[in-house]
């Protein structure tokens, strides 16, 4: 059995419990995080554990990078005293926010969060994290395909994760070495709570989408969960460097 780990930021709800439950049915144990509500992330351990895997829940605001240091010390006990490893396999950035604003009306503050959630708190964890990922294993970053097309409204969103995009392949480049892979996906719209659930709930913004998808619908959490636990299964070890749309085929 399989006895990888891998460490999810934003692991209670929408993509990344998705992600989480895959992966444990694929047999890998799980390190989700969440940034505040804790029952969210006790019930998806559960699910986890249901699976026969192991499964720990960390509490982690990906903004705060000055948290980073006690994260990582947790980080540390929990792989030791839970799983019995001192490093883990795989890193997931996946938590963040939305943020719908057109360019003439974003304000610094929203400015600075966003930036502060996907590119800053990506970049320095990930950097605080590497020494603990063991030698040959994955980091797989989350960008979204608005980094791709455009939609007024997501200008800043957007040029975040173009950034992560970047970020990314700088990673599988530095990190060859050690023969640990970085990848991208990008997923299209999804039907979750992301963003106030507006693609989920409103029936026009969903219509919308999947007449301009070429598989004629939205995307479901778990078409992102069943295409991350593709990439790193053993299959996916000699893709590097490489930006996955993951959408259906939207806005082609």
């Amino acid at each position: 059995m399989d006895t990888r780990i891998v460490v999810i930021t934003g692991a209670n709800r929408g993509l990344g419990r998705s992600m989480a439950l895959h992966l444990a049915a694929q047999g890998v144990h799980v390190i989700g995080t969440y940034r505040n509500n804790g029952d969210e992330a006790a019930a998806v351990a559960k699910e986890i554990e249901a699976k026969g895997r192991k499964a720990a829940m960390l509490r982690l605001d990906v903004a705060n990078t000055a948290s980073f240091g006690a994260f990582a010390t947790e980080l540390e006990r929990v792989l030791e005293t839970r799983f019995g490893r001192t490093r883990f396999d795989f890193l997931i950035n996946n938590a963040g926010v939305a943020l719908y604003a057109n360019i003439v009306d974003t304000t610094e503050e929203q400015f600075d969060e966003i930036v502060s959630i996907h590119f800053k708190g990506t970049f320095f964890l990930t950097q605080r994290l590497l020494p603990m990922i063991a030698d040959g294993g994955r980091i797989l970053n989350v960008s979204s395909g608005l980094a791709r097309m455009t939609n007024p409204g997501s200008a800043v969103y957007a040029a975040n994760k173009a950034a992560v995009e970047t970020f990314t392949r700088y990673l599988a480049k530095e990190l060859g070495p050690r023969g640990i892979t970085a990848n991208v996906i990008a997923p299209g719209a999804i039907a979750t709570d992301f963003g106030g659930g507006r693609v989920r709930d409103n029936a026009d913004i969903n219509r919308t989408i999947a007449g301009i998808t070429a598989l004629g619908r939205v995307g479901q959490p778990d078409d992102i969960g069943l295409a991350v636990a593709a990439l790193l299964s053993e299959g996916g070890r000699w893709i590097n460097g490489q930006r996955i749309d993951v959408s259906g085929g939207q806005a082609l």
